[in-house]
């Protein structure tokens, strides 16, 4: 079954651009609504005001018709009567006289007019319009008029009509005026809306572009800052620069661990493969009676036992990498650290007896850690300096506190490394100079000082000697 095709506008852009428009033209009818409404309000309000004080003073000057004809109190009107025989049949005002019937009756010895006659017919009820205090509306000749009505103290009512055509004109163009108006404001906020929207979206754009370039492979680009940016976008854009950022970090890292990983699985297998090699060779060689005489198998035996031992070495050092690649729980307890320096420095005095050995940890220095992870730290360390440095060299063990941290710090005055080499000293399996021993001895220290939550440091060079310091939190942070 085939999706149905959705219509309409679906892009962010379209949608604000819309929402604009439609607001502004909600907000011009009904400003136009209410701006005429009030104008018609205010002028149909003139007109009645002005109906009503002509009406008050025709009722209460207690005149008759023919009063009013005889002493000509109303000249104006009978001009204005007399006039509308020219006239055309709709004029701005109507004066006529009709009887209860509403009946039109002369005036001035004036017959009426045509447009006296249709006022009269219109009104089919002059008592009930002259007791209503309101004008009316009535259509004459399809013409809109306001009209009210007052009686005469001889019984005839007079009607007094004023035309609203004018009114309703007026009214007419002014919602013209405001139709031409608000539209031209309507596309004059599309078009700046679109060029707005346009310019305040552009770092979304510019999300897409990196999205899709990093999505080919390209996990160095970055979402630019704008010239105007807005709090929420530039919020967005931060948020998605930290994350990139973060998946970067995360895939280099991947590949990183990958790398050293076959790195790390040639050297171990390149390791391996020696003292086994050695020992099959010594097996050959008996299994084929070569070793006939007794200081020769014995010498084989010897050969084979340290070369099993060797790799017995080997395979724990592997052992204890791997544990600490696991992030393992550590044994925390107040250890002294002055005191596991002291006892490393005796050790070494009885290997080496030939070697200066100074010691700078007085009194008690406790620190909460895992007191064999220390041990074996001082311990490949001391190694490290027995195997590269000769017998007759000092080395300086010190332990001290600065600033809430414990620093151990294990120094000697041998050949150095070079800059190159410092920079790999921690790498698993690395042997400056090609030199004896496994290569796994300082990155067994890194892993565990890691682990306390410290950080391990070299500072060397050719000549002048090599010290690693080591330093640890007073509490280690336990793993979540």
């Amino acid at each position: 079954m085939r999706p149905r095709a959705r219509h309409g506008v679906h892009s962010l852009r379209g949608k604000l651009t819309l929402a604009n428009v439609g607001l502004l033209a909600v907000g011009i009818v009904v400003a136009a609504a209410v701006s005429v409404m009030g104008m018609r309000h205010y002028l149909i309000g003139q007109i009645d005001t002005e109906l009503t004080k002509m009406r008050g003073s025709l009722g209460s000057s207690g005149l008759t018709l023919q009063q009013v004809d005889s002493l000509r109190v109303l000249d104006f009107v009978r001009d204005r009567v007399a006039s509308q025989r020219d006239q055309q049949p709709t004029p701005d005002s109507i004066f006529t006289a009709v009887d209860d019937r509403g009946k039109p009756l002369a005036l001035f010895d004036i017959q009426p007019t045509e447009a006296q006659r249709s006022l009269a017919a219109a009104v089919t009820d002059p008592r009930a319009l002259a007791a209503d205090p309101a004008p009316h509306d009535v259509t004459v000749h399809g013409a809109a008029y306001r009209v009210t009505a007052t009686r005469l103290a001889d019984g005839p009512y007079v009607l007094l009509a004023t035309s609203t055509e004018a009114l309703h004109n007026g009214i007419a163009k002014a919602l013209k005026l405001d139709l031409a108006v608000g539209t031209l404001l309507l596309a004059l906020l599309c078009c700046l809306t679109m060029f707005s929207v346009r310019r305040r979206l552009r770092p979304l754009e510019d999300m897409v572009e990196t999205s899709s370039a990093i999505a080919e492979g390209d996990l160095t680009r970055r979402v630019p800052s704008s010239h105007h940016p807005t709090q929420e976008v530039e919020q967005l854009r931060l948020a998605l620069n930290s994350m990139l950022h973060q998946v970067e970090s995360a895939y280099r890292t991947r590949e990183r661990s990958a790398a050293q990983l076959r790195r790390f699985v040639a050297d171990a297998s390149h390791e391996l493969r020696t003292p086994l090699a050695a020992i099959r060779g010594y097996l050959q060689l008996y299994d084929k009676g070569m070793l006939s005489e007794a200081g020769e198998r014995k010498r084989a035996w010897d050969r084979m036992n340290a070369e099993a031992d060797r790799m017995g070495r080997l395979v724990d050092e592997l052992l204890t990498l791997a544990r600490l690649d696991q992030r393992p729980e550590l044994r925390l307890k107040n250890v002294d650290v002055s005191r596991l320096v002291r006892e490393a420095a005796e050790d070494l005095r009885v290997q080496q007896p030939d070697r200066p050995v100074t010691v700078a940890a007085d009194g008690v220095l406790l620190v909460r850690a895992d007191e064999s992870g220390l041990r074996q730290v001082l311990g490949n360390l001391l190694a490290n300096v027995r195997t590269h440095t000769p017998a007759d060299v000092p080395v300086r063990l010190a332990a001290e506190r600065a600033d809430g941290l414990v620093r151990l710090c294990v120094a000697d005055e041998g050949p150095g490394l070079a800059e190159d080499d410092a920079a790999r000293v921690f790498d698993r399996f690395f042997r400056a100079g090609g030199g004896a021993g496994s290569g796994l001895g300082l990155a067994i220290v890194q892993g565990v000082v890691h682990a306390h939550g410290g950080e391990v440091a070299v500072r060397t060079a050719p000549g002048e000697g090599l010290a690693v310091t080591v330093t640890l939190p007073e509490r280690t942070p336990v793993r979540s």
